[in-house]
């Protein structure tokens, strides 16, 4: 039976986009909203991680509803300093078509956030996820190798000591035997989108959100910037593991 040609145009183009990936060094776009608070945190702790780990990467931000122009808020760039990573000035920028489609790996805050980036570009599906969703699918991957952890450098390690652990509920999956490891970031995103439909999805779904801190108390900005910095290093673990 004749491949339906849809079929073929999707595994052309992700094709195409493994090609022109594995040319230069991936970049992953956080997303929030104001990109003032989650996503920002989550570009500096991430960007910390993989310079630690010798992983090249160029990672940014943007937000849905930006406040264009503003820093991170003092509580925000507070935490990113107790986490160990390098905070420098913050300028919020709106979330653009180009960005999405000038990015290998969008992560966002919220599932909304992962539906208002699919709606700007809708070929954005393949490679947009939620922070915490990435995390629980590329878990098995930093699994695979129980020291990859200790891989992630002093950053990580800092970071995992600066602040009392918080209690996130995501759920650690059994290693997936694979067929091959991953040639290069594209082909590695391209495995993970694969596996979105043979994981449930976690109860309460919200557990693949990272709740919005913004004006609210220091226990919820904790918490947010707890569950990032959990995402934050089994991404960084997983990436080392399968070397990207």
């Amino acid at each position: 039976m004749n491949e339906p040609q849809a079929s073929r145009d999707l595994k052309a183009a992700a094709s195409a986009h493994v090609s022109a990936v594995s040319a230069r060094a991936p970049r992953i776009l956080m997303v929030c909203t104001g990109n003032i608070c989650r996503s920002p945190l989550a570009e500096q702790l991430l960007r910390e991680d993989l310079r630690t780990a010798g992983i090249d990467a160029v990672i940014t931000s943007a937000g849905t509803r930006a406040m264009t122009g503003s820093d991170m808020t003092p509580e925000a760039a507070a935490l990113s300093s107790q986490y160990g990573a390098s905070h420098t000035r913050h300028v919020a920028r709106q979330l653009t078509e180009e960005l999405i489609a000038g990015a290998d790996l969008v992560l966002t805050a919220t599932r909304e956030h992962r539906r208002q980036v699919v709606s700007m570009l809708p070929k954005a599906t393949r490679y947009t996820f939620t922070l915490n969703q990435f995390a629980r699918l590329v878990a098995p991957a930093a699994l695979v190798d129980a020291s990859a952890s200790a891989g992630a450098g002093a950053g990580s390690a800092a970071r995992n000591s600066a602040v009392e652990p918080v209690e996130t509920s995501m759920r650690v999956l059994p290693p997936v035997s694979r067929a091959r490891p991953p040639l290069d970031f594209a082909a590695f995103i391209a495995d993970v989108a694969l596996t979105r439909g043979l994981h449930p999805s976690p109860t309460p779904p919200t557990l693949d959100d990272v709740d919005d801190p913004y004006r609210q108390s220091a226990t919820v900005y904790a918490r947010a910037a707890a569950a990032i910095n959990g995402s934050v290093t089994t991404i960084t673990a997983a990436l080392i593991a399968v070397g990207v």
